[in-house]
């Protein structure tokens, strides 16, 4: 490596009276690409809000040098001045304009005293083309989706010469296509010296990516490895400052007989008049873990929300509880059916931001805390109270507002929301996304206590690592339809793409 880009020493940084960091030196290498990982609140954010100017020099203690000078930054656009650019898990671009201007929003070219637009637009291309990114220039904002909202967040950060590049957790909206673009990306800008600092709960990204690893916990930098010189299990202790046996807790259990059944089940897409799942058969048992993989698009959330009664299109087939057919057409149904679906993205279809932590908990299972349209405060209160206490949710209070909860803890909320109405079939839709590895081992324990005591559980998941470890089998789904159904002792990672993928066809067995 070469002399450094940046050097952190003694930074610290209060919040009321609460140490977010402690003392933390950080050097990054001139061309490398540094992870820093972390359990939530463990101060990652914090320290790259002060690299990018957003908490401004004066606000905090130590120092910083950036190529060999102090850096005393008053403001964010300081920090772009210098090339130093970050781009933040929430994306923050203008809905209502087009990709081009967000590129180019406050340093567009000019030519003659006006906006030059064709310049513009011809720079933009060129990102996009750069990115493999097959939009226009010309596309607003709010026709994009996240993943390729969070791309043109990359190509703006691009098209200002940037020399320090911040990415927290980008790839968390990311397809596998995208997230290959991105890191093809990562690694040319590293050949033409670009510098990265790399925020991620992924492990495997960071093994992937990463030329070292700096590991924070509660506030203070705990180690830095080389990738090629450390493992998961190492980092993971650092993370959360215990060792971790086993990642994945899972254990063998008695199974028991089929709760749910599903045949012949088949959704149409009212957009394309083609099947979103097409002929859908498999079975759940009492105290199972099945494990539902496949690639983006390949339609497992659109069976999770066609089980719990949003099926976007007309639907043919049956779904069986305990040898009974039931209809399932709204989540009314599905509640009262006894299935529940946690899913995929806590802040849009899953938190209530405007509520308590009491209220996000007791909100499926309001018949059970009122009389009439009376709600039992102190009934909620109790329900509450107990499902935080066995799912060890970390809340001084829990009257305060959910978003106050690291994104583990908003979690186990919805869990217990869940949990709550005591279903028989729990859905877990990406249960780990956005979550630390402290956290995620946190929810594989919940996983195995309630499959011991008897929960039926279909866990979709796109980390393979996941799938394999928790289940006990697997479904593979490809193009809406179920490709196998593999055991797990005969599943591997290399087996599960090929089926995902369309590669090898394999007789479904239940």
């Amino acid at each position: 490596m070469s002399e450094p880009i940046l050097e952190m020493r003694g930074i610290a940084k209060d919040f009321e009276g609460v140490h977010a960091l402690s003392q933390v030196d950080l050097t990054v290498e001139s061309g490398e690409i540094l992870a820093i990982v972390g359990e939530n609140g463990a101060g990652k954010s914090t320290l790259m809000k002060i690299i990018s100017g957003v908490y401004p020099h004066g606000e905090y203690r130590g120092e910083i040098t950036y190529r060999g000078e102090p850096l005393h930054l008053s403001h964010t656009r300081d920090a772009q001045n210098r090339g130093i650019a970050i781009i933040h898990q929430e994306l923050n671009l203008v809905t209502g304009m087009t990709v081009a201007e967000n590129i180019f929003l406050g340093h567009e070219p000019h030519s003659f005293g006006w906006v030059d637009r064709k310049r513009m637009r011809r720079e933009t291309q060129e990102l996009l083309d750069r990115l493999g990114l097959r939009f226009s220039p010309d596309t607003f904002v709010s026709n994009l989706s996240v993943g390729q909202s969070q791309m043109t967040e990359i190509a703006k950060a691009l098209a200002q010469e940037v020399e320090l590049l911040i990415l927290d957790e980008p790839t968390s909206a990311l397809t596998d296509p995208e997230i290959d673009t991105l890191f093809e990306l990562l690694a040319q800008l590293k050949n033409q010296g670009v510098t990265s600092i790399y925020i991620s709960h992924k492990l495997d990204e960071v093994f992937r990516i990463a030329d070292r690893v700096t590991v924070l916990r509660d506030g203070s930098a705990i180690a830095t490895w080389k990738t090629s010189e450390t493992d998961t299990n190492r980092i993971v202790s650092a993370m959360v400052g215990r060792d971790i046996e086993d990642l994945f807790p899972w254990s063998a259990r008695p199974i028991g007989e089929t709760i749910l059944r599903v045949e012949n089940l088949t959704v149409e897409d009212p957009a394309h008049h083609r099947p979103l799942l097409d002929d859908i058969s498999f079975e759940l048992k009492q105290g199972e873990i099945l494990g539902l993989s496949g690639l983006m698009g390949a339609g497992r959330t659109e069976l999770a929300e066609t089980l719990f009664g949003v099926a976007p299109g007309r639907r043919t087939g049956k779904v069986l509880l305990a040898g009974r057919e039931v209809e399932i057409s709204s989540p009314q149904d599905a509640i009262r059916a006894g299935i529940a679906l946690l899913t995929e993205d806590r802040k849009q279809s899953g938190c209530l931001f405007n509520l308590s932590i009491q209220k996000n908990v007791s909100l499926a299972s309001m018949k059970k805390v009122s009389t009439g349209p009376w709600v039992r405060l102190s009934s909620e209160r109790e329900l509450a109270e107990r499902f935080a206490g066995e799912l060890a949710i970390k809340s001084s209070n829990l009257g305060n507002l959910i978003g106050t909860l690291s994104g583990g803890n908003q979690q186990k909320v919805l869990v217990a929301r869940w949990l709550a109405t005591e279903p028989r079939v729990l859905i877990l839709d990406e249960p780990t996304r956005g979550v630390d590895v402290g956290a995620k081992v946190e929810i594989y324990r919940l996983m195995m206590e309630l499959a011991r005591e008897g929960m039926a559980i279909l866990m979709i998941s796109s980390e393979l690592p996941e799938i394999l470890g928790m289940s006990d089998r697997i479904l593979v789904m490809h193009e809406g339809r179920i490709a196998a159904c593999l055991d797990r002792e005969e599943a591997d990672q290399e087996k599960v793409m090929h089926l995902a993928t369309g590669a090898e066809l394999a007789t479904v067995s239940d």
